[in-house]
């Protein structure tokens, strides 16, 4: 088997991989709903993979892995790697966690993820009314996960609520607030947890994504401060998202200060760069992302690793939409021990539901989803009914060789 194309369409508001093979065997490959733009470093991949046979894929990635960078550029060599690998399992008949050494759990278990409605505010009656509506949900998620701090409005919403830099973002994806945090700012943020806290109980477990943009005096204190509500987990306080750094030596500082677990690696792109994080004991979770870290294998050869090191593992995938889905079910399905859940990629418009094939009707129910049947990642996308989201230099995308 040979590949004889590699494509890429902007369908909504995702770059869908397509690579086309000799033997009219198709894998797909999406990008998260916030990267339209990485369509053309996708199409930069093109010429590396004619000619490959795409069953070999640990062969072909060598060729492009080392093209990739920290989030958000590792979401191109991710997205085809996903490729790579559903062409390999179609070929061979199999799902894909069936040549990642084969299935350890029939369910996986994921948190709410991008299952969420606006909130109305940022007071922390605003977030208990939130995680109370979470909790009405029918997928019964085992625990919500709430931005707060500076992965919220409240950085904006809150008077005074840090010393530092705002940045004016008028819509701006990625650019970063960052300074310490006042007084008031911190006792708001403590209140909003204790609010949502009181709402959940001990029936929904509650994990925090704090940032990036706290300082490490601040994140102590934070960190120190919420240990009596038993979090799940407090995410990416020092570096986290679009940040292309991970500074293990201060996280190691804020893991060993506190009892509450903390938790980065979102933007994290290949095994490399969780190294000192893993080795140092510097986090207790590692959260990794299929469609950042340059693919499935290299989520599962991290999580092996924090494995040894008795690290938790609970992937990011929130914006990955419903093919990203299929990455995220069967590379959970053969990891280890130490995985806790995944967070839960929902369509980002609701059409998207109506043009993927292979899930069912409720794909959440317990907070599990059941794996797919289908061979490779279990999903492909109706040539017919995707044609009316296509671009008009798009419309070679479904065709035949």
């Amino acid at each position: 088997m040979k590949i004889v194309d590699l494509r890429c369409a902007v369908i909504g508001r995702h770059p869908i991989v397509r690579i086309v093979t000799d033997e009219n065997i198709h894998g797909l490959g999406e990008v998260e709903f916030t990267k339209p733009y990485l369509k053309p470093f996708v199409l930069h991949f093109r010429d590396a993979l004619i000619g490959e046979d795409p069953t070999d894929v640990e062969h072909v990635m060598l060729k492009i892995r080392q093209r990739g960078s920290f989030k958000p550029y590792g979401a191109a060599v991710s997205a085809i790697e996903h490729a790579l690998w559903d062409i390999a399992g179609k070929a061979a008949n199999v799902p894909v966690y069936k040549l990642l050494g084969g299935k350890v759990r029939d369910q996986i278990r994921c948190y709410n993820g991008n299952k969420r409605r606006k909130r109305s505010g940022d007071r922390p009656e605003d977030y208990a009314d939130d995680v109370r509506w979470m909790m009405e949900q029918p997928e019964g998620f085992f625990m919500v996960k709430q931005g707060i701090t500076f992965h919220s409005n409240m950085k904006d919403t809150v008077p005074d609520f840090h010393y530092g830099i705002v940045q004016k973002k008028a819509g701006y994806h990625g650019a970063m607030d960052q300074g310490q945090i006042s007084e008031r700012g911190m006792a708001h943020a403590i209140d909003c947890v204790a609010a949502m806290k009181e709402v959940l109980g001990d029936k929904v477990s509650l994990a925090l994504d704090c940032g990036p943009g706290w300082f490490l005096p601040d994140a102590i204190r934070f960190a120190n401060a919420v240990e009596k509500y038993n979090l799940m987990w407090l995410e990416d306080m020092l570096t986290g998202d679009y940040v292309p750094w991970v500074n293990p030596q201060a996280y190691r500082e804020l893991t060993q200060s506190t009892t509450v677990p903390i938790h980065t690696g979102e933007q994290i792109y290949l095994r490399h760069n969780f190294k000192e994080l893993i080795e140092t004991q510097a986090v207790r979770i590692v959260g990794p992302d299929p469609a950042d870290i340059g693919g499935i294998a290299e989520l599962k050869w991290v999580a092996e690793h924090a494995y040894m090191h008795s690290i938790m593992m609970a992937p990011h995938g929130t914006a990955n939409g419903l093919l990203g889905l299929g990455a995220l079910i069967n590379v959970c399905a053969a990891l280890p021990a130490n995985f806790i859940a995944f967070e839960y990629p929902t369509a980002s418009d609701p059409w998207w539901e109506e043009i993927v094939i292979g899930l069912p009707k409720q794909i959440v129910r317990n907070s599990m989803i059941e794996l797919l049947p289908g061979p490779g990642l279990g999903l492909d996308i109706d040539p017919e009914g995707a044609r009316k989201y296509l671009a008009e230099e798009d419309e070679g995308f479904f065709h035949r060789v």
